[in-house]
């Protein structure tokens, strides 16, 4: 995989959406441990692939634009090793 992964801030949030059964308008921008937990999850069955995320990293997700940011950073580590 070259360039950028395919993933995009309305993917995480549709995943959010459907984890709370809220629709995609309704989903807010804070992260809390269960949902990153589900993210990482779905991140890693959508890509195949294993995010070797730090604690570091995960400390630092607070927000979908923050998972998307360390997430992408993962993927782009992952498709490279």
């Amino acid at each position: 995989m070259a360039g950028q992964p395919d993933l995009g801030r309305a993917d995480l949030v549709t995943m959010l959406a459907d984890l709370s059964g809220k629709p995609s308008a309704e989903v807010g921008d804070r992260i809390g441990s269960m949902e990153l937990a589900w993210l990482v999850h779905l991140v890693e069955q959508r890509h195949d692939r294993r995010l070797d995320l730090t604690d570091d990293q995960l400390a630092a997700i607070r927000t979908v634009d923050d998972a998307l940011a360390v997430f992408r950073t993962a993927l782009t580590a992952a498709a490279d090793g």
